[in-house]
């Protein structure tokens, strides 16, 4: 399987009743700032770079962010502070993600989430994010990427679940590096949601510190 059919595959998955809900009146209430436009409404794939050395693992799609446009990280405050720390440690063509067509490339990373469509309250339940795992392992398996790095708890949690990991030793602190096989490793990170940046948990330093530590480990 390819990436493209993986993600044609992906499109017309419905296996969360709930989160099929849940997206489809999101995109039909909209929010009265992007009133005029046309919702995904969709399950959410991957984007980036086919063969990147670096994989990036986020929650979900955000209500009136992805769940509008479309794309991973692109139209809400996450995908703000996201791309341009991207852009600064030189993983992406700009700094900003406004729409699926505004022009955006990654070089040598791709990103997808745990869940792939919004759920209530940004919180998808154990069940949603099984459903959706098949699709992240399909994921790594294609791409064989070098670093792994997970923003947030839970999508760190879902990782050690999906590569089987089990070292006690192997706990979600801001920018660890983990060399979880002879070949990967895993860097864990705070999301950077609007809650961890605005309150300061997340500062831009901290966050383009996990960068830099990504390409130590690259070209280590």
């Amino acid at each position: 399987m390819t990436l493209l059919e993986l993600n044609t595959e992906l499109l017309t998955c419905r296996r969360c009743p709930r989160l099929v809900e849940w997206r489809e009146r999101v995109a039909r209430e909209k929010r009265r700032a992007y009133r005029d436009w046309d919702y995904w409404g969709k399950p959410v794939p991957g984007f980036g770079d086919e063969h990147a050395g670096v994989f990036v693992v986020g929650l979900a799609p955000g209500a009136h962010g992805s769940n509008r446009t479309g794309r991973q990280f692109t139209g809400d405050a996450s995908g703000d502070f996201l791309y341009s720390a991207l852009y600064r440690a030189g993983f992406a063509s700009q700094p900003h993600s406004i729409s699926r067509d505004d022009g955006l490339v990654l070089f040598n990373l791709y990103t997808a989430p745990i869940c792939r469509c919004v759920p209530p309250d940004n919180k998808p339940n154990p069940q949603e994010m099984a459903n959706c795992q098949p699709y992240l392992v399909s994921e790594f398996e294609l791409i064989h990427p070098k670093i792994i790095v997970a923003l947030g708890r839970v999508a760190f949690d879902g990782i050690l679940r999906i590569l089987a990991i089990k070292d006690p030793s192997i706990t979600f602190i801001h920018n660890a590096a983990y060399h979880i096989s002879p070949d990967k490793w895993l860097i864990s990170s705070y999301h950077p949601s609007r809650q961890n940046t605005q309150t300061g948990r997340l500062t831009v330093d901290m966050f383009d510190q996990v960068w830099k530590t990504v390409q130590e480990m690259l070209v280590g």
